[in-house]
Order: structure tokens, then C-alpha cells, then sequence
């Protein structure tokens, strides 16, 4: 039996997230095409042909419990605003990793990503009863990193040269995880009725 139980359905004031599906890659390709999207990620999203496989690629790996995909929608305008999913998935260390996390750059710092992590932490900590949830970006995506600390993961180090983007450079890695331990403080600071803590970006 598969520890993720399919379908999963997240759904929020701001941001609803369903299970990715063949029907969805036509707005996502299209999302994917600002090149912005993809600067630091090992992937060039914006060559359709490339991003379509990723995204077959995760749908497969569904099916074997490797990965669980997610659309992201926007809950007021029923629009595809970018991708997310689970993986590096390990029931029996009741851990796994949220990753491969891109949205249409309209929506960057708008609350909205704030709103995805709690929706995917919240089933994480509380229904799969993870005791680590760990998230990795590129050591030189400030952004992503100071979004990364702003939704209160824990900055455990660099893993080096860790993989080879498509372009042939290779990358550093900054590794992130919130643990079972902190996940109350991090829920409430990601309630969206509280202030954010000074500092703090999306």
C-alpha cells in the first residue's frame, strides 16, 4: 500500500493543489515558457519538449511511489499557476522531500507560496505523520533560499557539486528540512491570521 493515498487534494484560501494530470500540461507549458522560471533549476523548463517529459515523468513515478506530483491552481481565477510534488519519498524514515516547486513569476512573493507550504506541510506533518520534511535548492538561488528560511526550515548545509544542470555547469546545493519537533512554531508562523516574522519574504 502506498503511504501517499491517492487523490490527494490541498486546497486553501489562495492556492488549491491537485494531482497533476495529463490534461494539465498544455497551461503548464505554457506558464513554463518566462525563462525566469528556470534560471537555478537543473532543468531548462522553458523547451517544452523538455519540461513535457519531467512531466510524464512524474506522473509514471506516481504510479510507483516514487514521486507525487501536484498542479497548483489559483483559487480565485481557476488558473494553472505552476507545479510542485513530493519526492525522495521513504515511508519506512517516514521522510521525504518537497521539490521542483515553479510558479508563473506573476505570483512570486505574493503570498502564494507561503500558502502551498503550509497546505503541503500541514498534510505531511499531520496525515503521513512525517517525522522530516527536508527541501534543496540551488546554492546560489538567494530567492528561493530566503523563501526556503522564510517558511522556518532549518539551514543544515551545502552539498557539493551535488548534480549537473542541463547547461553542463555544476551545481552546489543548499540543503534545508523541518523536523517533527518544529513543526508546531512553524505552523504557527505560517498561519496566515499571524504577522510574518520580521525579515521575511515569500
Amino acid at each position: 500500500m502506498n503511504w501517499i493515498q491517492h487523490p490527494v487534494i490541498l486546497q486553501g484560501k489562495k492556492v488549491k493543489l491537485v494531482p497533476l494530470e495529463n490534461a494539465h500540461f498544455g497551461e503548464l507549458l505554457e506558464v513554463a515558457k518566462d525563462e525566469k522560471i528556470w534560471e537555478h533549476i537543473s532543468i531548462n523548463g522553458a523547451d517544452g519538449d523538455r519540461l513535457l517529459l519531467h512531466l510524464k515523468s512524474a506522473v509514471l513515478k506516481r504510479a510507483t511511489a516514487e514521486q507525487y506530483p501536484f498542479t497548483v491552481i489559483d483559487v480565485k481565477t481557476n488558473k494553472i499557476i505552476g507545479s510542485t510534488l513530493f519526492h525522495n519519498i521513504y515511508p519506512e524514515h517516514r521522510k521525504l522531500e518537497i521539490g521542483w516547486t515553479w510558479y508563473d513569476p506573476a505570483y512570486w512573493r505574493t503570498g502564494y507560496n507561503r500558502e502551498c507550504k503550509l497546505l503541503l506541510l500541514t498534510y505531511c506533518f499531520e496525515t503521513l505523520k512525517t517525522v522530516r520534511v527536508q527541501l534543496q535548492t540551488d546554492e546560489n538561488n538567494h530567492r528561493s533560499r530566503t523563501a526556503i528560511l522564510g517558511i522556518g526550515a532549518t539551514f543544515e548545509g551545502i552539498l557539493r557539486k551535488e548534480r549537473i544542470r542541463a547547461n553542463g555547469v555544476l551545481r552546489n546545493t543548499a540543503m534545508y528540512s523541518i523536523i517533527d519537533d518544529e513543526w508546531g512554531r512553524v505552523k504557527e508562523d505560517l498561519s496566515p491570521a499571524l504577522p510574518k516574522r520580521e525579515g521575511e519574504v515569500e
